[in-house]
Formats: C-alpha cells, structure tokens, sequence
C-alpha cells in the first residue's frame, strides 16, 4: 500500500516565539539530585528555590527531586524535611495544590559516596522517576558537598552508569565554589569531572551571577545611551567593588581557615562583577559571547609591581557588632590560635585594554564590617574647572555611579547640584537613587531560582566557563604566594571598615575608600 504524504504544515502556537523574551523559559520533564540534601545550603536555598519554580509555574508537572545524604530515612520523612525547609524559607506563598504535585516527584537515596551500592540504588530511583513520573532521561546532579569529594562523586557517577544520558536525553553537573583552592588544584578538578562529564555539561554555581542586580549591569551599560561614552578611562578615575559582611565565620571554621576571604570572595565573585563591569558589548547574550568578552578583561588584568604597596589583609579582632560585643577570629571555636588565615583582603588590579588604561579597580571583602553590603562604584574625575569658589564647594566630592547588588538592590548616581536659597552658589553632593523595591512590583527572585531553572535549561551564560575560573587563580596565585611570606595578618576592630593597612593603599594613589 503505498504511503499517504500530507501536506498539511506542522503546527506551531505563534506565541511561543523562542526569541520573545517577554515569555517565560519553562524546563522540560527533568530530575534534580541533590548531594549533601541536609546540609545549609540545601535548606536554606536549593529546597526553598525549587519550589519557588515550581510555584512560578516553571517547572514541568513532570519533575522529579532526590536527596541523597547519610541520613537512614524513609521517603515520608524526607518528604516532610523538604516540606519544614520550604515552608520556613520559601519566597512565595506556600500553596497547598504546588505541594502536593512537587511532593509526589520527591525521592531519598541513604548512602556515602564512597559506597557504590549507595549509587546503585540512586540508579534505580532515576530509572523509576524516568518511568513513573516521565523525567525522559534528563538529570541533573547537584554537588552541595565539599570541593574535596567532588572527584570520588564523579567518578561514582560514572561507574554507576549515572552520568551517562541515553540518546535524545541530557545528564549536568553542578558545582559549588570554591573550583580549587590554586590554579594547579583547580586544573586538576576540571580534569576529573570532565572525565565524567561534557564539558558542556559542567555548570559553575557562582550564585552572586544570578542576581537580578548583576545582571542589570549589563542593562543599564548597553541599553541606556547615555553612559557608554563615559565608561572609560577619559572619565572614569577609578572603580570600587567591594563585598562586606557583618558577620563572621559562624560554624564554617572547617572550611574557611585556610581558604580566607581571597579565595573564598575575590577568586570568584570580586573578579567576576568586575569583568562584567569592565568588559566590551558583546554581540549578544549568549553564553558563547558574553565568556569571550569576560575572558578578554580577566586575561588583560595586571598585577601592581609592588605588592605590598597596593595589596592589603587583615584578621577581625573582638569589637562590637551593633550593639553586640564579638570575639576576634582566633578566638572562633575550631580556629587555631596561630592561625594566619586573613577575614579581610583588598587588592589594587589594573586592566591593559584601550578603554581601562590608567583606571584602578580596588576590590575589598571582608567579615565583621561596619555593615553588610556589596555593591560597585564607578568614581568618576573631577571637572576640570570649577567656576566656584573652594568654600562653596568644600562638600563636593567625585560623581559616582554605584550598583547596589545586596540589600536595597538598585543604582544610585551620585552629583554636585546647588543648595536652596542665599545668593552664593553654593554646591553641594545630591544623590539619585533606583531600587528595585520600589520601581518593580514583583520581587526579585532569589539568585539560586535563576540558576537552577538555567541548568535545567542547559543555558550557561551565568556560569564561569574553566577558563575564566584558570585566569581568576592566575591573577590571585601570586598575590596569595606573596601573602604566605608575611606572617599574621594585621588586626582590625570588628564593627569597623577593615585594618589601617587598606586606607593606606588607597592613600598612596590619592584616594579614599567610599563608605557605603
């Protein structure tokens, strides 16, 4: 019988034009598992920002959860520790009919990672998700667990048969800061997982990437005219990105001494913000073209020549946190008391490119800070002749464009505009201020909701590509290898803005640090 060919044109709904970005990005029938489910980072964001996905309507009715951890738990208990996580942090209203559809994808694996029956029995928990609850193959694997055991749960991926996705269908990694604690350990992480995995395949959580704030440094220098023809050297004087917590290492001794705020901040998020904030416009927004921009800033970073100079760090002392008396780092319960492990780091880079010759960028984090906050300041020049008299003008200081990226999300422009009233012109700074909070009636979505929906989507634009994570440790190995030579790192107060040491940095090149 000979076959009937229709001519009838495939249908597609008009709507669901893949470029129309006014239109959600909902994810296809997947699986997230996560490793190390009842630790921090799980309860406090992984849990809560699944289900604000789901509750978004972001999610496919076919979507399956595992937690894997040691725990000797049975599914309802799991199911009802997921519930009491979700309900205490969750962003969205708790609904009810949300719940009970996540909860029936909702599977827990017991096990170590050094046991490979553990991983056998995940296998099947996969298979049966992929068969009850139509997952199709598509899996993602969530390593919440420390950089050490990111190796021997790969190669158990692997073993298992895990990490291999049949055809049509896809298998991701996620991993956790830090990538490495130097160039030559990162290199080696990269090596193992990418034995396991594509490297397209591997996704780099850096959740500071994930903020509507940092995304909208892109939107506010490529889609208002109005400041790229001063985002440059000729106008700009320097630029300040700094991280500053009020707190300090609460329970994570184990892992912060010896990693110290460098590694643990500048490495990843410091570098980040300001390659974003230094880079050329990209062609589009890509993943492809937005790494091929950033790369170009992290690879032309020059280090100061004299380190000690223009590089400052500094261990937190007891002091006073509002109106709480705190103990100093060493005196932290698990910290050794010779410790040389610094909670404050500043560093001086410059970038070699046309349009960022001559400007400094200083980055600063720190614990134990007069407050917490994040944000990038880009400090213009004075005019080069103020018709004004010195007392007229003796509050004037530098316009500013500062990104708010945590808390108060937004921009504030900072310039000089004349006071009311008298006859003398008299000038003084105003600022002009954008916040999110008050601009927007939807609240921004928590940085881990974006991640997690783009690994599900298999879009990476917000993930570190390993050659970004290699440049990062190039650029803060040798200062690191400088700051070994040095011994204990000078005291500061808690409550204040960081050691003497800092101020003076920015002092030898005729400049002072922005107070937030």
């Amino acid at each position: 019988m000979m076959a009937i060919m229709s001519n009838t044109p495939t249908w597609t709904n008009p709507l669901r034009d893949p470029r129309d970005l006014r239109l959600p990005r909902i994810a296809g029938p997947c699986s997230l598992v996560i490793f190390g489910v009842t630790g921090d980072l799980a309860q406090k964001k992984l849990l809560p920002a699944v289900y604000d996905l789901a509750n978004r309507g972001l999610l496919p009715p076919s979507f399956g959860l595992t937690g894997f951890a040691r725990r000797d738990w049975t599914n309802e208990h799991f199911i009802e520790f997921v519930k009491q996580a979700v309900k205490a942090r969750c962003r969205t209203p708790f609904k009810e009919s949300t719940w009970e559809n996540l909860a029936k994808g909702i599977r827990f694996v017991q096990g170590t990672f050094d046991d490979p029956a553990a991983f056998e029995r995940l296998s099947n928990t996969v298979q049966e998700l992929d068969r009850d609850r139509g997952t199709q193959g598509n899996h993602a694997f969530y390593m919440s667990v420390p950089p050490r055991a990111f190796p021997l749960v790969s190669k158990q991926l692997a073993a298992s048969g895990l990490s291999r996705s049949t055809e049509g269908a896809w298998r991701r990694v996620i991993i956790e800061k830090p990538f490495g604690h130097d160039l030559e350990s990162a290199r080696e992480l990269d090596r193992v997982v990418s034995e396991v995995f594509d490297p397209s395949s591997v996704f780099r959580i850096d959740h500071y990437l994930g903020k509507e704030t940092v995304q909208n440094i892109l939107a506010l220098r490529f889609a208002n005219e109005m400041y790229e023809p001063i985002w440059n050297s000729n106008y700009v004087d320097h630029v300040q990105i700094t991280m500053a917590e009020d707190i300090g290492i609460g329970g994570r001794a184990g892992y912060y001494d010896g990693i110290g705020a460098a590694r643990d901040i500048i490495q990843n998020h410091l570098l980040q913000l300001m390659a974003l904030t230094a880079m050329e416009e990209p062609v589009s927004f890509s993943a492809q073209d937005l790494t091929a921009e950033k790369t170009k800033v992290l690879s032309a970073v020059r280090l100061p020549k004299d380190l000690r100079a223009h590089t400052a760090r500094g261990q937190y002392a007891r002091g006073w946190q509002g109106s709480h008396e705190v103990v100093g780092y060493l005196d932290e319960k698990g910290i050794d008391k010779s410790s040389t492990t610094e909670t404050y780091a500043a560093i001086r880079l410059d970038v070699d490119t046309r349009r960022w010759a001559g400007v400094p960028f200083y980055l600063r984090t720190g614990k134990r800070l007069g407050k917490r906050v994040t944000e990038i300041a880009v400090v213009f020049k004075r005019a080069p002749h103020l018709p004004f008299e010195q007392t007229a003008v003796r509050e004037l200081g530098s316009n500013a464009v500062v990104i708010r990226v945590q808390p108060d999300e937004g921009v504030t422009m900072r310039f000089g505009a004349k006071v009311p009233g008298g006859s003398a012109m008299e000038v003084r700074d105003v600022s002009m201020d954008f916040s999110y909070g008050r601009s927007f009636t939807e609240s921004s979505p928590e940085a881990y909701e974006r991640l997690i929906l783009d690994v599900l989507l298999g879009d990476p634009p917000l993930f570190p590509t390993t050659e970004e994570v290699d440049l990062s440790w190039k650029i803060l190995d040798p200062i690191e290898q400088f700051w070994s030579t040095l011994g204990q790192p000078q005291p500061y107060r808690s409550g204040t803005w960081g050691p003497a040491e800092a101020d003076e940095m920015l002092a030898r090149d005729g400049r002072h640090w922005r107070m937030p």
